[in-house]
């Protein structure tokens, strides 16, 4: 996970207790593993719209080949 091994995590976990307490770390937390799942969501997006449009593409392409052939 990022070259993160336990010692380093607990490190920013410490740090991050100390700067904003432990009443409001939580709340961060989920905020952070929102946004970190939104942005998996958008660069993932990209991909699958492309997958569309070669689906798309091929459907099109496909009956319009095979019309040609037959006449």
């Amino acid at each position: 996970m990022f070259g993160l091994g336990v010692p380093e995590l607990v490190l920013i976990l410490v740090i991050g207790l100390v700067i904003f307490g432990p009443g409001k770390l939580p709340s961060i937390g989920n905020a952070l593993g929102k946004s970190l799942k939104e942005f998996k969501e958008a660069v993932h997006e990209p991909a699958a719209a492309k997958e569309d449009i070669k689906e798309t593409v091929s459907e099109a392409v496909s009956p319009a080949s095979t019309d040609n052939h037959g006449k």
